[in-house]
């Protein structure tokens, strides 16, 4: 289990004027995080109070020993689909992620990344700096090819590792996964929903639905094709959200929402009773009628 003693500071460093109780972290604690949104009737429901929530560790209560509402920082990979189905609309996905990169705050990082032939991210190392990154998105992301999908989010789980705090990625596709070649050894469902639980990596999905194309990424299938079923999945269980889409102009405000999303999330957090190297059941509630509560639903008591 991460020390989030380093959390605590971006917290500090990060609240932008919302008035919340800061959270206070016990010197050598191991503490779970937890970061919960809550919507009611389709909108964000902020001004939730400690007392209203309820955190279960496989099926025992919790005291929730850090509580915040402070705006907290992300290190986000931002992961774009390349693939020929996509070949009209390439230019509106990368305007739509520039909407994202332009609602970042000064203490977020990103990298971008996209997905065809290859897996792909830029720059070496995140960065703050929107104006490399919207550079990166006009003029640096990689051809058409096939859709390496879970391949292309292992990799981006993989580069968040050295990040503190709250690791995202924002991954977008119009089809199913297919590598689109031979290898025995490409990345399944399962195996990225295992390496996102462990290694507490947030997943947000954002699907369009598509024409497909064939393998190679020439863009001439003419059959109608829906992302792949894995998404809304990975998005629950790790506490993230899936939205799918039917029409491209939808595509700017939903990455928009995203990023508002992640700007106004609840961070809870408890001591687990035992770091016993295994995965946990989580199980968090909100005592408010009406509210839906999206939150990660297992973690790793790492000793």
């Amino acid at each position: 289990m991460r020390n989030f003693r380093t959390a605590a500071a971006a917290v500090m460093l990060a609240a932008i004027g919302v008035s919340a109780q800061q959270p206070t972290f016990k010197s050598g604690a191991k503490t779970v995080a937890v970061f919960a949104t809550v919507t009611a009737g389709g909108q964000m429901m902020t001004g939730l109070t400690r007392e209203e929530f309820e955190v279960r560790d496989s099926g025992k209560t919790q005291p929730i020993t850090v509580f915040s509402t402070d705006v907290q920082p992300i290190s986000v990979v931002v992961m774009l689909d390349r693939s020929g189905s996509m070949r009209g609309n390439l230019r509106l996905v990368e305007g739509a992620a520039e909407a994202f990169v332009h609602q970042m705050l000064p203490t977020d990082k990103a990298r971008i990344g996209s997905f065809a032939e290859q897996v792909q991210m830029d720059p070496e190392n995140f960065t703050s700096s929107k104006e490399e990154l919207v550079e990166i998105l006009r003029s640096r992301l990689q051809q058409r090819g096939p859709t390496p999908l879970w391949n292309a989010i292992e990799q981006a789980i993989a580069s968040l590792k050295s990040q503190d705090g709250r690791r995202v990625v924002l991954v977008f596709t119009d089809g199913a996964d297919n590598p689109g070649n031979f290898r025995l050894n490409n990345t399944s469902f399962m195996d990225v929903m295992r390496r996102a639980q462990e290694a507490d990596v947030m997943v947000y999905a954002i699907g369009l639905e598509g024409r497909g194309a064939p393998a190679g990424g020439g863009g001439f299938g003419g059959m109608s094709q829906r992302p792949d079923a894995g998404l809304p999945a990975i998005a629950e269980e790790t506490g993230g959200g899936y939205f799918e889409l039917r029409k491209t102009q939808d595509l700017a405000a939903t990455f928009a929402r995203v990023a508002d999303e992640l700007h106004r999330q609840y961070l809870l957090g408890f001591e687990p009773t035992q770091l016993d190297g295994k995965m946990h059941k989580l199980e968090v509630r909100v005592k408010k009628p009406g509210a839906k509560i999206r939150a990660r639903k297992e973690y790793l008591a790492a000793r």
